[in-house]
């Protein structure tokens, strides 16, 4: 939200950023209830620090998938290094806020689209059989151990 903030305002002087800051914890306090409704303190604390734990490898599997789709699109035989899966599975995760973050990420990696959550069932299109192949896998783990209470 702060970013947006800076974006939209053009500013960035030490009021409008202080400004902004306050203005982002407000709504970010006030919205709380939205996202994780009928949580403790204590539950969300340890998800936003799960979170912030788990962004970073996200964002690694990002860059990693992005290298093997260009791979493949620059390659002369494209069409025979595609090869396009509709995969559905069910997914362990136990809360929404985690099967959420989980169907994000897929979409959020290059090569693969999250085309459908229906309570524990995730229906996935992925552009290649190995990006198919690896889940729910690692990222399914990773989100259980930042966001569910027991984990995996």
């Amino acid at each position: 939200m702060l970013c947006f903030w800076v974006i939209l305002s053009g500013m960035f002087d030490p009021f409008h950023l202080t400004l902004g800051v306050i203005s982002c914890l407000l709504i970010a306090f006030f919205s709380a209830e939205l996202l994780f409704e009928g949580l403790e303190i204590r539950v969300r604390a340890r998800q936003v620090f799960g979170m912030l734990a788990y962004l970073p490898w996200l964002f690694w599997a990002i860059i990693v998938a992005s290298l093997q789709v260009a791979y493949i699109v620059l390659h002369p035989q494209m069409l025979r290094k595609m090869d396009p899966q509709m995969i559905r599975f069910k997914t362990k995760l136990k809360s929404n806020f985690a099967r959420v973050t989980f169907a994000q990420s897929i979409t959020l990696t290059p090569g693969t689209i999250t085309i459908s959550l229906q309570d524990d069932e995730i229906t996935v299109y992925a552009l290649t059989k190995s990006a198919a192949d690896g889940l729910p896998g690692e990222m399914e783990r990773r989100i259980a151990r930042a966001l569910e209470p027991g984990g995996l």
